[in-house]
């Protein structure tokens, strides 16, 4: 068998890339290049292009090169051609399944509505695979990308060329681990109609269109296949010289993340780290570094309960001197992932051209119009995290009549559909529970004590999923200490259960003592 590539380290920012565009699509002449006509079932119309608004489901996958990458470009080249990718599911590292001399993959879906018909569509996903440069050398051997015709809506389609269902899709673990994703988008929540109301949008527990009866659903093909070795890992893409999140590795470790506020008024650490002074910041993160942690979290505008909020300039000024600094002077930082802590979107803009890398938005978008658009459009990776109001107004916002699990839970499935809507790709999201925010102790205390249930609702699974405890009010008021930066050992506590209720990263303010409580933690769980 051949030397696997590594897991990927991620990709590059495809979307800020100065990437050429691919030639426009002419329009696809209205025939078939074979001349032979489709075959259809007996009990369905033929499917045509035209004005009708089609959903389809399309297989993502690229074991050469980089492979994050690639997909994410076929993905903007879908919607260049105006075939609009609507929402993405997770991406998974998987073993070659035929072929097995190749190297490793990355595979997914993505669901797409589009105006044409099964031919011309297929047509246009090989321009845009022969435009990204995709060489076909053995069947089913390496390539660059690969994108194939899973479903197209209900429909059951035959041609020399193509058939619709996939004909080897309920055979693939590859392809129906991340279509049994697809779940529906809350109602209540989310913006867009379904196009067809008739099509049911929970695609594991929907049948595969098949002549004659068929009683299994795609979560059942799933259950039914052997399990393949190595078992599959969604990926999370940071940077280039990052490695991704594996959420559903129980052999990763956490990452600690250490919080950088440059505020004079942050509820622990107000005034310690000036934005001018960066003697001393080149020592403090120096120090973060060789403490253990991995990402470095830097905000300019304090949020905690009742703070008073800068604007968008004074913010900038504070956050980005910092991270070009970190960029251009500190070369221990060359590996480590920068995170901006912001709501708003022209922070994010400078930030990321500055060289952040991560996105961290306490609101999830909610607070700035264009941060998911702006988002979408630089392609970072986003931390959305869950919480209701203002921290002006989070304190009365704090009902939960049917539970804060569940409830949490409907809430961020809803922004992670804001977020889709939006064009984040779903492997660019992370997932913040949103401890003391919009939540009172016995809240914070649930969240922690259950979060691997939270990880495991329907929507909520392969996502990686941040906790910040660190020295927060609930720590104090159990302790009776007082003084937050006194709080290090109960801090230690919540930090051990976050590890073991599945926590990918923890946002910490004391990095030394928790990345050791990290990795005892890691020790015990993470096996």
């Amino acid at each position: 068998m051949g030397n696997p590539v590594p897991v990927s380290h991620g990709s590059e920012n495809v979307r800020s890339k100065c990437m050429t565009p691919l030639p426009h699509f002419k329009a696809f002449a209205r025939r078939f290049s074979s001349g032979t006509e489709p075959r259809m079932d007996s009990n369905m119309h033929s499917v045509q292009g035209g004005s009708q608004v089609h959903r389809a489901f399309i297989a993502l996958g690229s074991n050469v090169g980089d492979r994050v990458e690639m997909i994410e470009k076929a993905c903007l080249e879908l919607d260049r051609a105006n075939i609009k990718v609507r929402r993405t599911s997770s991406l998974f590292e998987t073993t070659p399944m035929y072929v097995l001399e190749q190297d490793t993959f990355i595979n997914g879906v993505c669901e797409v509505e589009t105006t044409l018909g099964p031919m011309e569509l297929l047509d246009t996903l090989q321009s845009i695979e022969n435009a990204l440069g995709r060489k076909k050398l053995i069947d089913k051997g390496p390539r660059s990308i690969d994108l194939d015709i899973l479903l197209y809506d209900q429909e059951i389609f035959s041609h020399e060329r193509l058939d619709v269902p996939h004909k080897l899709m309920l055979e693939r673990d590859f392809v129906l681990r991340p279509l049994c994703q697809y779940v529906p988008i809350p109602p209540s929540i989310g913006k867009r109609k379904a196009i067809h109301p008739n099509i049911p949008r929970l695609i594991p527990h929907e049948r595969p269109p098949q002549p004659g009866k068929n009683t299994q659903t795609y979560s059942e093909y799933l259950k039914a296949l052997p399990p393949p070795e190595p078992t599959p890992h969604s990926t999370t893409p940071i940077s280039s010289t990052f490695p991704s999140l594996h959420a559903t590795d129980p052999t990763r470790n956490t990452h600690v993340m250490a919080i950088l506020n440059l505020t004079p008024d942050s509820f622990s650490d107000g005034g310690t780290h000036s934005p001018s002074d960066f003697t001393q910041l080149t020592e403090t993160v120096r120090k973060f570094i060789a403490s253990g942690a991995t990402i470095i979290d830097i905000g300019g505008e304090s949020t905690r309960p009742g703070s008073t909020p800068v604007g968008a300039d004074e913010e900038i000024a504070r956050v980005v001197p910092a991270i070009t600094h970190i960029r251009t002077s500190i070369p221990e930082a060359a590996n480590i992932a920068i995170s901006i802590d912001t709501y708003r979107a022209r922070v994010v803009e400078a930030a990321c051209a500055a060289g952040a890398d991560i996105i961290n938005d306490i609101s999830a978008g909610l607070l700035d119009p264009e941060m998911l658009p702006t988002a979408a459009r630089i392609g970072k990776s986003i931390i959305l995290m869950h919480m209701r109001g203002t921290p002006q107004t989070m304190t009365k916002l704090t009902e939960y009549p049917g539970g804060v699990i569940p409830e949490v839970a409907t809430e961020l499935r809803g922004r992670i559909a804001a977020a889709e809507e939006a064009g984040i790709r779903r492997w660019r999201i992370i997932l913040d529970p949103g401890l003391g925010f919009a939540k009172n102790q016995p809240h914070d205390l649930e969240i922690l004590r259950d979060l691997d249930r939270l990880r495991q609702v329907e929507g909520l699974e392969c996502f990686p999923w941040l906790m910040g405890p660190s020295r927060k009010r609930f720590v104090g008021h159990i302790t009776g200490v007082k003084t937050p930066k006194e709080r290090v050992w109960g801090t230690a506590a919540t930090v051990s259960a976050s590890v073991a209720g599945g926590a990918d990263i923890v946002r910490v303010h004391d990095v030394h003592e928790m990345w050791q409580v990290t990795k005892v933690a890691d020790a015990i769980y993470r096996v």
